[in-house]
């Protein structure tokens, strides 16, 4: 059983930057894609960036590339979203989620994510 915490949430302006934290526990090995995932009031889940643990290889939705990094550090167990140029429409709790995949596999936003972590909360304003 994987457990995931997130933090680094918080409020800030327009343009400014945050780093989420996603720390795992129970998880064993690599072979896991990890990604963020993020929902506003009132809107369905969105998925945000997810990477191979294995080998790093990331995959980030249209909406947040160029901006968005994620990364991780295996010897932490932790994935990381450094979130850039923040806008007021990604107000939303965002949620560390992991699945099992192959070591070879490419992550992607689709499919199931069987473990998924409380949320942080991110609040940009304007």
């Amino acid at each position: 059983q994987v457990q995931l915490m997130e933090s680094g949430g918080g409020s800030v302006q327009t343009g400014e930057s945050l780093t989420l934290s996603c720390v795992a526990s129970g998880a064993t090995s690599n072979k896991y894609c990890v990604g963020w995932f993020r929902r506003a009031p009132g809107k369905e889940r969105e998925g945000v960036a997810t990477i191979a643990l294995s080998y790093g290889g990331a995959f980030y939705a249209d909406s947040v590339k160029g901006r968005f990094t994620i990364s991780r550090d295996n010897s932490k167990n932790t994935v990381y979203l450094q979130m850039n140029s923040l806008k007021p429409e990604e107000t939303a709790t965002y949620y560390c989620a992991a699945t099992l995949r192959p070591s070879w596999a490419i992550c992607n936003l689709t499919g199931e994510y069987s473990y998924w972590g409380q949320g942080t909360q991110v609040t940009v304003s304007s």
